[in-house]
């Protein structure tokens, strides 16, 4: 008669006294990963500097250059101060040519700040209605705005100058705020904040009590919106204040000119006339601050409003 025997693993010989245990410990693995999480930090923090330092350098370089007069500008390092002249280098910027400077910063603030403002309605509008209304071939016609995006908008420049020139608008302030309402991506955005934003339930209760569609909107989905719009806002309002390609095709006169393209000419003529380059960099310095102090201003909802969505 057999005997099945079961085989079992050997038992492990104890460690020779006064050796180290070769198996980790907890306290071994915990600094391990310690390590790990700092290793993971500082490649993170390493990154993030050098970007910051990428981005910062240029206007750190023209706040040092706007302080300069004409002769310390190309006679001193570029991240060296010279004569602080940056109230005389004003004073010339906004007194040149009669006050040329103050017509063209006036029209980028016309362009981006009262263009960006009914175009963030409309995209508002737009996205809400494409989110809580049902129509025939809706999802259909989202999908045509959604190719909107993939579009450049330096490609449809030539089209869009044409279509301005046979409705006779060319060289005029409409020539660049018609375009500035059509904008893909704040609708595919409003409609993203719609969702995360504006429950149904809500839009129920307003029914029920007698809401009319557009009150309901107005006084209710609208504010629930804030942080949205002003998204969607910042986003109209850079691209329309850095819009220099439309601005060069559609006008020709100089008094329209929003403040970049007026800082191009400038510097179009500053192999000539070498006096325009402290014009050119401190004009751009303070073409620079509306910007900035968007940003910072509104900075509580754009934040806020990056994360619409992520929790459903």
């Amino acid at each position: 008669m057999s005997t099945l025997t079961h085989d079992t693993p050997p038992t492990p010989a104890p460690a020779p006294r006064g050796a180290p245990d070769p198996r980790p410990t907890r306290a071994t693995a915990g600094r391990r990963a310690s390590a790990s999480v700092l290793l993971s930090k500082g490649v993170v923090n390493g990154i993030l500097l050098v970007a910051a330092f990428y981005t910062l350098m240029p206007v750190s370089w023209l706040l040092f250059a706007a302080t300069k007069n004409h002769r310390d500008l190309f006679a001193t390092s570029g991240f060296a101060f010279g004569d602080f002249n940056l109230l005389h280098n004003l004073e010339r910027v906004v007194t040149f040519d009669d006050g040329i400077y103050l017509r063209w910063f006036g029209n980028s603030v016309l362009y981006s700040v009262v263009g960006s403002a009914v175009s963030t309605l409309l995209c508002v509008a737009t996205g809400y209605a494409f989110d809580k209304y049902d129509f025939r071939g809706k999802e259909k016609l989202f999908g045509l705005v959604l190719g909107g995006v993939l579009v450049p908008t330096t490609v449809i420049q030539l089209p869009m100058y044409l279509l301005a020139s046979k409705a006779g608008i060319v060289n005029t302030y409409w020539a660049l705020l018609l375009p500035a309402l059509v904008n893909p991506f704040g609708v595919y955005l409003a409609r993203v904040f719609s969702e995360g934003y504006v429950p149904n339930e809500v839009l129920e209760a307003a029914r029920v009590d007698g809401a009319g569609e557009l009150r309901m909107f107005a006084r209710i989905s609208l504010p629930m919106l804030a942080p949205g719009f002003m998204t969607i806002f910042l986003f109209s309002f850079t691209a329309s204040w850095n819009n220099f390609f439309g601005a060069l095709v559609m006008l020709n006169d100089d008094s329209l000119y929003p403040v970049n393209l007026g800082l191009f000419m400038w510097n179009s003529v500053t192999q000539q006339q070498p006096e325009y380059y402290s014009l050119v960099i401190t004009g751009s310095l303070v073409a620079v601050v509306p910007l900035i102090v968007a940003f910072v201003c509104l900075q509580r909802f754009w934040r806020s409003g990056l994360t619409a969505g992520a929790v459903k």
